[in-house]
């Protein structure tokens, strides 16, 4: 059973920390609507810099997008083209996710994983990261695409083919996976099976929903339009647990001590660049961007500066290009 608690609705369009399946068109309609209106509230010009909050360094992090490349191959009349003499990557994104696109208050710079990678594709279109982010919401992505309000979509955007109707997806460019969230100091659930009867909580119209039924079809799911808004339901006793990516929740976890990870993932949860459905040519050079990212280190660079400070060890192996069912 899925209800959504009445008053916790956000007042504009965000990615929630999340993602989102196919959308009823009326309900498009109006969240477009919603994220036209409030664009000049919800979003944030970007620039260089790549530094994450709080992390421990021994000084300013490296400019990524010093040494990052450029593209020399754009075709007239392209997507590409009309980005470049635009001047500016618009991007749907967030601007309260920390360690993959979170707003810094004192720089007002929007700092984290996917934000310099949002960065790197603009340099490569553009010859300067130049990027708008358009905080965009799981309700909203599809829509924000297909009207061309944004360009790209990066915002850990799950690859499902039920999406891949709707959007197309570069990439993926990194995996990651649903993992439990309690308060601190449950004993009583530790795995997806001991979802089994409680009230877990869940982002609106993404892929948590689906793994807590199938973990636990009886458990009751109430569902919020973003993770702080999922948090906060917990800490309030709202549910006695919380589904969402690991990478949200590690961010999450360290920053508030009465939050605590039951476990390890227990999905696979490929993250993918959204484009705007049938573009193959953007999809193509997107695709052969993040080869070369890849091949030159940078993209281990990123994960360094932003999972990485929580995440020990190296930079994992980025995901095979293609490899998610929707990616082909």
């Amino acid at each position: 059973m899925v209800r959504t608690l009445p008053g916790l609705r956000r007042p504009a369009p965000r990615r929630p920390a999340l993602r989102g399946a196919a959308l009823r068109h009326a309900g498009v309609a109006a969240a477009a609507a919603l994220s036209l209106a409030g664009l000049a509230a919800c979003s944030s010009d970007d620039s260089t810099s790549s530094a994450v909050p709080g992390a421990a360094t021994g000084g300013d992090k490296e400019d990524l997008t010093a040494s990052a490349p450029v593209a020399t191959n754009i075709p007239a009349g392209s997507t590409m083209d009309k980005i470049k003499k635009r001047g500016r990557l618009i991007v749907g994104g967030s601007l309260d996710a920390p360690l993959l696109s979170q707003q810094n208050p004192a720089t007002k710079k929007v700092e984290g994983l996917d934000a310099d990678f949002g960065r790197l594709l603009a340099k490569y279109i553009i010859g300067k990261p130049e990027v708008k982010i358009v905080n965009s919401a799981s309700e909203t992505r599809e829509a924000l695409l297909s009207n061309g309000t944004v360009d790209v979509v990066f915002q850990t955007y799950s690859i499902t083919p039920e999406r891949a109707k709707q959007v197309a997806f570069a990439g993926p460019y990194y995996s990651s996976g649903l993992v439990i969230a309690t308060k601190k100091g449950e004993t009583g659930i530790l795995k997806p099976e001991d979802l089994k009867g409680k009230t877990v909580i869940a982002g609106a119209n993404t892929p948590a929903i689906p793994a807590i039924k199938k973990a636990a079809p009886d458990a009751k799911i109430v569902t919020f339009g973003s993770d702080p808004e999922c948090v906060q339901a917990l800490k309030q006793g709202r549910g006695q647990a919380y589904v969402q990516d690991e990478a949200v929740l590690l961010a999450t976890a360290k920053q508030d001590p009465t939050i605590q990870i039951q476990g390890k993932p227990f999905t696979s949860d490929p993250y993918g660049i959204g484009l705007k459905h049938g573009d193959a040519q953007m999809k193509q050079f997107v695709n052969e961007w993040l080869k070369n990212i890849e091949a030159s280190g940078l993209w281990a660079k990123v994960w360094k500066n932003s999972i990485g400070t929580v995440v020990q060890g190296e930079a994992p192996q980025p995901p095979a290009i293609g490899s998610a069912p929707g990616s082909e």
